[in-house]
């Protein structure tokens, strides 16, 4: 199979509608497998949604190198080609000095050939001085094409090329023209998570719009030349395999206020021997399950829905006090504490608004608030829910949570804001929500520790509500 990795010379460079739509058509003929650099949900969601396989994240900082190589197997597994979106830009990691959490150190793990995605608005000949230092800062990342972004004219398309080619070696196998169509529909894409968005007339149209464009300015066939080929997996994976069958059913609220998940989450659930069983917070009952997790998303865009559905609120209290173990993640733990205020500001009110939710932690989750966006590093608590473990992860939120002086916490973070001054992880009983995000493969020991919770007495599967 083939595989090559799409990086840019920074962030808004242009790399994600690129890969976006190189994907979606590459994937009328064959079966393409995405992966996204660092921690995110939003580009993955579009990544899957236009290949129709689930995209996997990859991440330097949170992973180990042979979790990286074990997920991307595992994805590879039936793939012609993988395609790997970075994350800002080349050489970005988290520490200074080193390629801790870069987009060019998965490329050299993985051998993947790089292609650079250069943001050319007003340059010409200084596009190949980019393209040069990206090629001699790290010798070991094989840059093998380029493609410009925003070139305003035939004028500016042919100077650029040229340079580009001469100085560097390398084939501009795409010229994308600026058009201001593109970036508002780049911008809008980049907010909404595909789910949300994907019933919409206007967004399916601003999809096709970027499809369109960088289908006539990039030559797939040059594209397909360059990327590397390697033998498909050809044995599963150790950090997914299967047992013969589930023996237990965890649901996870999954719809438009919840559905950010790792797509690692189902495979680690499934080797944990767990079921996954799909409901909506939105407009279903509590299925009946022997555990729940609550992932993050947005919920404050769907605060009067959420407030509506009193039966699954009710229920998630219910099993909550009956000892059944939940997991929660950002907009899960929102949606677990009294209610929900929403500032003016926060999805375009212009007066405060008040939504009853789930009610098992006291307390209120309060938006807009200081963005909180990184990396997470801590340790988990042997009494709760995820068991005694050392942890990385991370957090992006706009709110806030308050909770009650009284609250238990679970997680000592090292790096990271939390719920409050490092600390995470708000738990009583089997019931758990935090901030952070784990990705299951790098925490699987926690997850397993959640899953034998809700196999051992008191997590007795409930009825549904």
């Amino acid at each position: 199979m083939k595989g090559l990795l799409i990086a840019g010379d920074r962030s808004g460079s242009g790399k994600t509608s690129i890969t976006l739509a190189l994907s979606a058509l590459l994937a009328a003929s064959r079966a393409v497998q995405t992966f996204k650099v660092g921690m995110d949900y939003i580009d993955p969601s579009y990544l899957t949604g236009v290949t129709e396989r689930p995209c996997r994240n990859l991440d330097g900082y949170v992973m180990s190198e042979s979790e990286i190589r074990g997920i991307f197997s595992h994805g590879c597994r039936g793939a012609d080609i993988a395609i790997v979106e970075g994350v800002r830009g080349l050489f970005e990691g988290a520490e200074a000095l080193t390629d801790l959490g870069s987009t060019a150190a998965v490329a050299r793990q993985l051998n993947l050939p790089v292609v650079l995605v250069i943001d050319a608005r007003s340059i010409t000949r200084s596009a190949a001085a980019i393209v040069r230092g990206f090629q001699v800062f790290d010798p070991d990342v094989a840059i093998r094409g380029v493609i410009i972004n925003k070139i305003s004219g035939e004028r500016h398309r042919e100077k650029t090329i040229r340079a580009i080619e001469h100085y560097c070696g390398v084939p501009v196998i795409g010229a994308i023209p600026r058009m201001e169509e593109m970036g508002l529909a780049a911008r809008h894409l980049g907010l909404v998570p595909y789910r949300e968005g994907a019933q919409g007339e206007e967004f399916r149209g601003r999809i096709d719009l970027i499809k369109r464009v960088i289908g006539e300015h990039v030559d797939l066939d040059a594209l397909l030349r360059i990327s590397g080929e390697f033998e498909p997996p050809a044995e599963e994976s150790p950090l997914h395999a299967m047992p013969d069958a589930p023996d237990l059913e965890i649901g996870v609220a999954l719809d438009e206020a919840f559905n950010f998940y790792y797509a690692d989450l189902f495979d680690v659930l499934a080797s944990l021997g767990a079921r996954a069983i799909p409901f909506s917070p939105l407009r279903d009952r509590l299925p009946e399950a022997d555990g729940y997790i609550l992932g993050g998303g947005c919920p404050e865009l769907f605060g009067p829905e959420l407030e509506a559905n009193a039966a699954a609120r009710e229920g998630i209290r219910e099993v909550s006090r009956s000892g059944t173990p939940i997991y929660a993640e950002c907009g899960g733990l929102i949606y677990l504490t009294d209610r929900m205020v929403l500032t003016p500001g926060s999805a375009d009110l212009e007066e405060e608004r008040t939504y009853e939710l789930a009610g098992v932690f006291a307390g209120e989750a309060r938006m807009p608030a200081r963005r909180k966006l990184g990396y997470v590093v801590g340790t988990s608590d042997a009494a709760s829910p995820m068991g005694r473990a050392a942890f990385r992860g991370h957090e992006f939120h706009y709110s806030s949570v308050r909770l009650s002086p009284t609250t238990r916490y679970a997680y000592r973070l090292t790096r990271g804001s939390g719920i409050m001054d490092g600390l995470d992880g708000a738990f009583i009983d089997r019931t758990i929500g935090s901030y952070t995000h784990l990705h299951p493969v790098t925490s699987r020991e926690m997850l397993a520790h959640f899953v034998a919770c809700c196999r051992s007495p008191g997590g007795m599967k409930r009825k549904a509500y």
